[in-house]
């Protein structure tokens, strides 16, 4: 193609590519591009030269205006944690009846504790806290260990079968793998606690291996969900007489649940967050059911 050939429309010359047909032709770059290429190239050595640049050995390039990021934020910080020690330390200091009557440390509270929750709760419960499989729901009032804000601060301090000295230790065994028993038991007892929160399954039908299932219940697993099966706080053990439930309330969970038991995990928060967090967590967790049914 001869390179010399001209647009006859425009007059520019053309570069020789053809596309389907479509010839590209050899226009120079607009001023108003090559202006901006300049400044900004000029714009990119001073920077150089003002602000922290290039990193040398053991080093950097300082900059002749001294600016130091890391300091800026480090001194962001020391005002904001200036700023919060007040009131941070009235919540340390309260106890969770004074900090309830605070309505100035309660608006703390309620401004610190969705962003405490979202950081630290909300990849297992859900960020509104409702929880998913195998993560409780924070919002219903149904509590493994006790909704009052002391009980879910220690929660939080402790952990669940955490590596912490004291934490919380529960753990449901696996009666059917491990052979405690039988096949045709863990489908009784699991057909009884189905019925509990569902009582219209009840049939004449039925009526036989329900009852032998609540012979198993009393026998292995009223120790720990109490013999009316509503739970027991003090080991963990939940309410099996509603419809909210961790692993599903179906009649294959319930079996699977019984037959190879479940052991859930929270870590312990004492060492990441401060007492003070703790609490302020507490009671935002509290709140989240508050005047739910």
């Amino acid at each position: 193609m001869d390179l010399g050939e001209r647009d006859p429309i425009s007059g520019h010359q053309t570069t020789g590519h053809e596309w389907n047909g479509i010839k590209e032709l050899d226009t120079p770059v607009p001023r108003g591009i090559l202006i901006f290429l300049v400044v900004t190239h000029i714009f990119a050595v001073i920077w150089w030269f003002l602000m922290p640049t290039w990193p040398l050995v053991t080093t950097y390039t300082k900059g002749l205006l001294g600016v130091d990021q890391r300091e800026i934020v480090e001194d962001d910080l020391r005002k904001a944690a200036a700023e919060r020690a007040p009131w941070m330390k009235g919540i340390e200091t309260a106890s969770f009846e004074e900090i309830q009557a605070n309505e100035n440390l309660m608006a703390a509270v309620r401004q610190t504790g969705p962003q405490l929750f979202g950081d630290n709760c909300a990849a297992c419960h859900g960020a509104a806290g409702t929880g998913q499989a195998g993560y409780p729901d924070l919002t219903d009032d149904d509590w493994l260990w006790g909704g009052d804000p002391e009980f879910i601060a220690e929660t939080l301090r402790v952990g669940i079968n955490s590596p912490h000295q004291e934490t919380r230790v529960a753990q449901m065994p696996a009666f059917g793998r491990d052979e405690m028993l039988s096949r045709s038991e863990v489908r009784n007892v699991a057909a009884y606690v189905y019925s509990l929160s569902n009582p219209s399954v009840l049939t004449s039908e039925n009526v036989d291996t329900i009852a032998a299932g609540r012979e198993v219940f009393v026998a292995s697993c009223a120790a720990c969900h109490g013999d009316d099966a509503k739970g027991m706080t003090e080991v963990g053990a939940p309410n099996l007489t509603d419809t909210r439930w961790i692993y599903g309330g179906s009649m294959d969970a319930i079996i699977t649940s019984v037959h190879g038991g479940r052991q859930g995990h929270m870590p312990t928060w004492d060492e990441r967050l401060t007492p003070a967090e703790i609490k302020i967590l507490a009671l935002y967790v509290h709140s989240l059911n508050v005047g739910k049914p």
